[in-house]
């Protein structure tokens, strides 16, 4: 399949202010984002990842977020167990625990070592909580989401060939019939 980068990092701005804005996102709470830049091509996840559109897909994303103070966890592949690149003041705010591992493009896919790349201080971390989260070709984000996560359906559904699925999170509603979940 052809890909216009410009297309692609267009849908991916859409995709993502659309998300913020549902998400609500405060400053310095966290995005959690997978991609497969293969499905992006129109090609099987993990066979033909792209630095090209990982450093287009990184930049649209990162042009609505860093604006906002909205920290960005870039999900790496299964290879490196869907850990996760993360700025050193993210982990230092949430006490994250670093491992020891740089992504690569055929370990960890493109969009994780194009972040490693970008990021003055990159580290990597194997779990996260994140309050919002973007699925760009079913890397499958959902295990670095805070109970409770609630789907999100956006009018930007795809990115290039990829489908997208969104996710923000609310906190636990508790207690039974009698609870009362919002203050007059």
């Amino acid at each position: 399949m052809e890909f216009d980068l410009q297309t692609i990092g267009s849908q991916t701005e859409a995709a993502v202010s659309e998300l913020l804005q549902l998400a609500a996102l405060k400053p310095g709470q966290i995005l959690v984002v997978g991609c497969s830049t293969s499905e992006v091509r129109g090609a099987k996840i993990g066979s033909f990842g792209s630095e090209e559109i990982a450093q287009t897909i990184l930049r649209s994303i990162l042009s609505l977020c860093e604006p906002r103070g909205v920290r960005l966890a870039v999900q790496c592949c299964e290879h490196l167990n869907r850990a996760l690149v993360v700025s050193r003041q993210t982990v230092g705010d949430y006490r994250l625990e670093e491992v020891t591992v740089v992504p690569v493009p055929k370990a960890g896919g493109a969009l994780a070592a194009v972040a490693m790349k970008h990021y003055s201080d990159p580290v990597v971390v194997e779990a996260i909580q994140a309050h919002a989260g973007l699925d760009i070709g079913g890397t499958l984000i959902g295990m670095h989401l805070k109970h409770v996560a609630v789907p999100v359906r956006l009018q930007q559904n795809t990115i290039g060939a990829a489908p997208v699925i969104a996710a923000r999170t609310r906190p636990k509603l508790i207690g039974g019939a009698r609870a009362v979940y919002s203050i007059n």
